[in-house]
């Protein structure tokens, strides 16, 4: 699908509501016998794309700790072509308020079309400032224009998006405060009022001055310290008021009751009462899960759940998490990335806020115990109408060599959905995928040609960013897009209903990153167009008759 065909995407008002989802015209979404053994192809696009980034994290031989933590980027049309554009998190030499030089300057990138991108940063007014680690994107103040919030080690910004290619920086007059490291955050409407509101992830209180030795001193061999070292932070949570500032809840939430070593954050209605709460990777202590009670306070039922630890009942070093319904049953389900030995933990979604450790009956815990992951993302790589894994892959100690049989570059990893199982076809996506080994952290899904085929950027320490296009085959698809009216602008926490499965509108992705591309949906072989049934936050429910398949739909909201 070409640019000027996305132009062209349907917009639909408001239709009669459906009685009931198994009405839906699209019943299953099954991958023929001829899908099913198809492996789609990724060729790294990035030497002819424009994008040269290279992700500055300013290794010194003091190691410290923020240096092998940072990559968080994101994917969004900022200036409402079409085309999905990218924005990359950077260190910077120190973490003072500064950047050092502008190979620490954040980099926002725009989309021309055909993979080809141009460097936009010193007119859109990114370049940023201190050492930033991720990035979330939502249009808080409802424009139609999404804005930007990058989190970092004592320095967090928050750009709203002016139109005509440029951001403001509004941090100081937001209300927004500063911790001592902050790593992730997410977009949401915690109250329903038709207004985002800001989560941030918060990490360890860390500073310089106060940074120690770890490793072995006999052979003088010094490395990143493990968290256990430091003392950890509560997250935030920031009301939006409406009128571009923000009010800090974090207390009168319950969210700052609780002191974890936030890195990154997963959003969904795990209990489906119609309410956006919150996950978050934990690194070496009990994961959190924030459930929603009343949009105004939150209790921690991460334990009671079954998510604060895998099955084995020990914490893991828990980094990137995907929110997805993994299984087909409507209820979103959890995947979390951990260090080499400590699986990548699935926790299946089994209603009424419990949940299960599906790691090995899903199959993921032999390919994923191999690895370290970071970033992670549970989309339809091939269209066949099951979701399936990506990650970003590398350990995060660089001497990690010289003190067990562990490499620190990995290659990235596809984990294909086979119906329940997933087969690792890693090493068959493509001559370069399985061997382009790097440090890599951040990992973002997207479709950035338009062509219904989702793609994938990952960025590594050190090392230039891979721009892996996906160049099939794969099978039909729909990609919806949201427009509220009486909801937030981009619909985030909406439900979208196609055929049997359930996706829930959310911009927080993987390891501190962000994608804003609306809702895709793999339909394998089917031909005949689904209907589509949208829960809205503001309580609306709407039902729409998809023109066709193979495109975008625009769904926008019904007045009152």
């Amino acid at each position: 699908m070409t640019a000027s065909s996305l132009n062209e995407a349907v917009l639909l008002s408001a239709l009669p509501t459906t009685a009931a989802l198994t009405a839906l015209a699209l019943v299953a979404v099954v991958a023929s016998p001829a899908m099913q053994s198809s492996v789609p192809q990724f060729e790294n696009v990035q030497p002819a794309s424009g994008i040269d980034f290279v992700l500055a994290h300013a290794p010194t031989p003091g190691k410290r700790l923020i240096e092998t933590m940072p990559g968080g980027l994101a994917a969004f049309d900022y200036d409402g072509d079409g085309l999905v554009d990218l924005f990359f998190a950077n260190g910077n030499a120190t973490p003072a308020a500064g950047k050092a030089d502008a190979s620490f300057h954040n980099r926002l990138f725009r989309n021309k079309g055909g993979f080809r991108f141009e460097d936009v940063t010193a007119t859109a007014g990114l370049a940023g400032r201190g050492y930033a680690m991720g990035a979330a994107v939502g249009d808080y103040d409802n424009d139609g224009a999404p804005d930007l919030f990058v989190p970092g080690v004592g320095q967090p910004s928050l750009y709203r998006n002016a139109g005509q290619g440029r951001f403001e920086d509004v941090t100081a007059a937001s209300g927004i405060t500063a911790s001592p490291w902050s790593v992730a955050a997410a977009w949401l409407d915690v109250d329903k009022d038709g207004r985002l509101d800001l989560f941030v992830v918060n990490y360890l209180d860390w500073n310089a001055q106060a940074d120690r030795f770890c490793g072995d001193r006999l052979r003088d061999l010094r490395v990143y310290c493990h968290p256990k070292f430091y003392t950890g932070l509560p997250n935030q949570l920031y009301r939006n008021k409406g009128d571009g500032t923000f009010e800090d809840i974090s207390r009168s939430s319950g969210i700052a009751a609780h002191v974890g070593k936030g890195m990154s954050v997963g959003v969904g209605d795990f209990d489906g009462d119609g309410r956006d709460d919150v996950f978050v990777t934990n690194d070496g202590v009990p994961n959190f899960l924030f459930r929603n009670v009343d949009g105004k306070r939150f209790e921690e039922t991460a334990l009671l759940a079954g998510v604060a630890l895998p099955g084995f009942g020990r914490p893991v070093s828990s980094m990137g998490v995907a929110v997805q319904d993994v299984d087909g049953d409507g209820r979103p389900d959890l995947l979390v990335t951990a260090l080499k030995g400590e699986t990548f933990p699935l926790y299946v979604n089994d209603g009424t806020m419990m949940f299960h450790d599906g790691t090995h009956q899903a199959r993921l815990a032999a390919p994923s115990s191999q690895r370290s992951g970071w970033g992670v993302a549970v989309v339809d790589l091939d269209n066949d109408g099951r979701p399936d894994i990506a990650t970003a892959n590398s350990h995060v100690n660089d001497l990690i060599d010289q003190f067990e049989a562990s490499s620190y570059k990995e290659a990235n990893a596809i984990l294909l959905n086979r119906g329940g199982t997933f087969e690792d076809v890693s090493t068959q996506v493509g001559t370069a995928f399985g061997r382009a080994v790097a440090a890599h952290r951040g990992l973002v899904s997207a479709d950035l040609d338009n062509d219904g085929a989702l793609d994938l950027v990952t960025t590594s320490l050190g090392g230039p960013v891979e721009v892996w296009r996906n160049a099939g085959p794969t099978g039909h698809w729909l990609r919806v897009v949201l427009r509220g009216r009486a909801s937030n602008r981009d619909g985030l926490g909406a439900s979208i209903a196609v055929g049997g499965r359930r996706f829930r509108m959310t911009s927080a992705v993987g390891y501190a990153s962000s994608v804003l591309q609306g809702v895709h949906v793999g339909l394998g072989t089917a031909t005949t167009p689904p209907r589509i049934e949208v829960k809205w936050p503001s309580g609306r429910t709407q039902s729409v008759e998809a023109p066709g398949i193979d495109r975008v739909i625009e769904i926008t909201e019904p007045e009152a």
